[in-house]
């Protein structure tokens, strides 16, 4: 697939608290395509851990 489903950016940066409903939602964007981009991002709210990761779907060169 050279786009992302459901129309999709090929960009995405997902945030949330550091929790396992963040983590399922940053495993079905890979399940989907995408690839991680750098690590997290990380910072405290004051009152919980929150997240930041961006995604960005792999583009391959045409004619390949």
């Amino acid at each position: 697939m050279s786009t992302p489903p459901n129309g999709l950016p090929i960009y995405r940066v997902l945030t949330g608290p550091d929790d396992a409903t963040f983590c399922h939602r940053v495993s079905e964007a890979i399940g989907l395509g995408y690839e991680l981009y750098e690590g997290p991002a990380i910072s405290f709210n004051g009152e919980r851990v929150i997240v930041a990761q961006a995604l960005l779907w792999p583009t391959r060169p045409q004619g390949r």
